[in-house]
């Protein structure tokens, strides 16, 4: 038997930038095999030359048309990026935003001992950078297109450990909200995503994070933790045609523990 696959469950002919893989262990990894699935072509970014060996036997897999570095502590990669996008394929449809730092000492103590530019940096690498990317974005997206950030249920609730990365991403959550006002005249969506807690690289700077994650096996209805394919999947939906009726909001994948957490 024959499946047929509906035009607004593809990404076929669409043309998608993913920012923030580090390893295969990353929520970006997950989303870019699902997009890719999907049959999206993808420009992929690495963070420097440490990373890059991580990451492009990943690239590769995916037959990656963009392999760029990408540091958004400076305009000039980011910019250089969108840039070789235009040129490349003079259009985007959709990018993912999967990129978070705290300096250790401000993100293991109390918010309210951190410091001014422990709190400055972490705001700029996790939120302000997202408004830099769908700035960038907003003039290649002439036929609208979908902007994802990766959030956490910290941003919403006080979590043990997670300091001052839970008002990170409540700043993260409401620029989602404003974005979608501001973009969706063009018909560009805007969507944080919000998985349970993963064993990536970036959360093993959280203290205590083993049993961050056993609690919320324990705790979610599916008791089960989540994982980076689920949310891949979830977050390559939001792109197709048959997620048009969506913006602006916080999608939570996490075997529903953010309904008892």
């Amino acid at each position: 038997m024959t499946t047929i696959i509906p035009a607004a469950a593809t990404l076929e002919g669409k043309k998608g930038l993913v920012l923030g893989i580090a390893n295969d262990q990353s929520i970006a990894w997950g989303c870019a095999r699902a997009f890719r699935a999907l049959g999206a072509d993808l420009a992929i970014s690495y963070l420097n030359d440490k990373a890059k060996k991580h990451v492009e036997p990943l690239a590769n897999q995916l037959e990656c048309e963009i392999f760029e570095p990408v540091d958004v502590t400076g305009e000039g990669q980011l910019k250089a990026m969108f840039e070789k996008i235009e040129q490349k394929w003079g259009k985007l449809d959709f990018a993912l935003h999967s990129i978070a730092f705290a300096p250790k000492e401000d993100l293991h103590g109390r918010v309210v001992d951190c410091t001014r530019e422990g709190f400055q940096m972490a705001m700029d690498v996790s939120c302000h950078s997202f408004l830099r990317m769908a700035r960038y974005a907003e003039p290649l997206m002439k036929d609208g297109g979908t902007l994802f950030t990766m959030s956490y249920f910290g941003a919403n609730r006080v979590i043990d450990n997670y300091g001052v990365m839970g008002p990170v991403k409540a700043a993260l959550e409401s620029c989602v909200r404003y974005l979608a006002a501001e973009l969706g005249p063009k018909g560009i969506r805007v969507h944080a995503i919000s998985p349970g807690p993963i064993k990536t690289r970036a959360a093993s700077g959280i203290a205590h994070f083993d049993e961050l994650m056993a609690k919320a096996a324990e705790r979610a209805p599916e008791q089960r933790l989540v994982t980076i394919e689920e949310v891949g999947y979830t977050t390559a939906f939001l792109a197709t045609d048959g997620a048009k009726g969506i913006t602006g909001d916080t999608t939570y994948v996490d075997c529903g523990y953010s309904i008892v957490g």
